[in-house]
């Protein structure tokens, strides 16, 4: 899987850069967390710092293009963006472990 940077937008008030990106892909369309690892890696980020908001694959292709938000901090990324991202993506919040530790 060969993932490319197509464009990177900063977002200094929210402490994060938007990343647009084109994945080629020879199987089929890889998972939202295998791609968050890859592009995690080119990116010299921890794979919490990296939420997958879009992956958009046509019909037949195998090239997927896709929209990202890489965040300074995991700690950034909890605050900012809505929890049911934070589950698509597997990214844990404090608050969500301590509700488990409760329960």
């Amino acid at each position: 899987m060969d993932v490319d940077i197509v464009s990177e937008e900063e977002n200094p008030m929210l402490h994060r850069t938007d990343v647009t990106f084109e994945l080629t892909h020879d199987e089929a369309t890889p998972s939202r967390l295998q791609v968050r690892d890859s592009l995690a890696a080119k990116l010299n980020k921890d794979a919490d710092e990296v939420v997958i908001r879009k992956l958009d694959t046509k019909f037949g292709m195998r090239k997927t293009v896709g929209y990202a938000k890489v965040y300074d901090s995991s700690e950034y990324a909890t605050e900012v963006e809505q929890e049911h991202m934070l589950e698509r993506n597997k990214i844990t919040t404090d608050e969500g472990d301590a509700e488990a530790e409760e329960a």
